[in-house]
């Protein structure tokens, strides 16, 4: 199986032949005969489907008694059988990791994505390693793409002999790691809207129409993947903008939703102009959810609460979305659907959302002890801990990687 190819801008028919095509994006269907479908190489190499206009829209469906596969629908199970790596791993950030900043608990770390009537490959760093000999991966986006973007590093250096000589540069806003046996990059691009952002007399002007000056940086790269979200909705001291640009016209504000859709559809533009999809792999990260309101997941109780601190387990049992799904995955939807290029759809959503035991919440290197002593006000149940769920984030790209075309 062919490894993926590098990125350029190309008007070849190649191209164009590839802009009618999509991988089905929140689920794949095996239309095989018998109660069990096994997801192996043989099975998905080759998986495509026609495009159709509607399928971003869809929501996971699952029927019963239909075999079938649905990457991103199914439950987790226990299983203390794997764990990719060990916290040690000097990549992590201190706000990820958990058992280093004393996290008591560790069954978090023991649960395995089952998807629905089907099997997928575990992370195999050396696989990876060998088939993206040469090659690029980077990570546009936000603090939950630096999560996967660490998780991925570390993934992959345990697949590797201990000896391998790595290469790191930190910077803003772009980080590199390097696998020099390999010849390997994985980068990490901070871009939290995509679209670009302006100092103007001393001001933070969020161009909303305008992408070059981040863009110039995402070009031959062999794989991106994309992610935004968490800031569109940001106020007051989190706010990472003073005003925003829309033709020319600045504002104080705007429906964040709105100014979401436009950005987005400005990175929409760009990536159907500049990147060549034959050559180069495009995804996208579904909207990370968060765990502030314990009533979400306690169906029919009452919580003061207002944090995920104490929480051990995943949710187990639900027929539907566990909680409020996210505005902004409905914006994400809206707007790749409407692409020429259409990237691949990590849609990791909902299985994330059963994960309300996943979060750093106190236990963050970013917090000091007053802080910890109120979860209420300090826990962070937005990002996830390291070990822990963007590992799965982390499969379910390989599988789409090197196992879907």
């Amino acid at each position: 199986m062919a490894t993926p190819k590098r990125c350029s801008s190309s008007s070849s028919s190649s191209s164009l032949i590839a802009s009618h095509f999509i991988i089905v994006l929140a689920i794949i269907l095996l239309e095989y005969s018998g109660s069990i479908v096994t997801v192996s190489s043989v099975l998905l190499v080759g998986l495509k489907n026609h495009n159709n206009n509607n399928v971003h829209h869809r929501r996971p469906m699952l029927q019963a008694n239909q075999s079938s596969c649905a990457l991103f629908m199914g439950n987790w199970v226990h299983d203390d059988t794997y764990q990719p790596y060990q916290y040690s791993c000097p990549i992590i950030d201190p706000e990820f990791n958990c058992q280093m900043y004393g996290r008591p608990d560790t069954d978090y770390l023991k649960f395995r994505w089952q998807p629905a009537n089907c099997q997928i490959p575990r992370f195999n760093g050396g696989e990876f390693a060998a088939r993206m000999r040469g090659k690029s991966v980077m990570f546009v986006g936000d603090s939950l793409g630096r999560n996967q973007w660490e998780s991925l590093i570390c993934m992959i250096s345990a697949g590797l002999p201990a000896a391998s000589p790595t290469q790191i540069i930190r910077g803003d806003p772009l980080s590199i790691f390097k696998f020099l046996e390999y010849g390997i990059t994985v980068s990490f691009y901070r871009a939290p809207y995509l679209v670009d952002i302006d100092s103007v007399q001393g001001k933070r002007v969020l161009r909303l129409g305008e992408i070059r000056g981040n863009g110039n940086a995402w070009t031959g790269v062999d794989v991106l993947s994309f992610n935004t979200g968490h800031w569109w909705t940001h106020k007051g001291a989190l706010q990472g903008w003073d005003y925003m640009d829309v033709d020319g016209t600045l504002y104080q504000d705007m429906d964040r939703l709105v100014a979401m859709e436009r950005g987005m559809r400005t990175w929409a533009n760009w990536v159907d102009s500049n990147i060549d999809t034959s050559r180069c792999r495009v995804f996208f990260q579904g909207i990370s959810p968060t765990h502030y309101n314990p009533s979400e997941w306690n169906a029919g109780s009452v919580s003061t609460a207002k944090s995920c601190y104490g929480e051990t387990m995943p949710t187990t049992g639900s027929t539907g979305y566990p909680g409020i799904y996210p505005d902004q995955m409905k914006v994400v939807q809206v707007v790749l659907s409407s692409m020429n290029k259409p990237p691949f759809l990590l849609d990791i959503t909902l299985l994330s959302a059963m994960r309300k035991d996943a979060h750093p919440s106190i236990y963050s290197g970013d917090l000091t002890a007053e802080q910890r002593a109120n979860p209420d006000h300090s826990a962070d149940c937005s990002h996830w801990c390291l070990p822990g769920l963007p590992d799965t984030w982390n499969q379910l790209f390989y599988t789409a990687l090197f196992f879907l075309h």
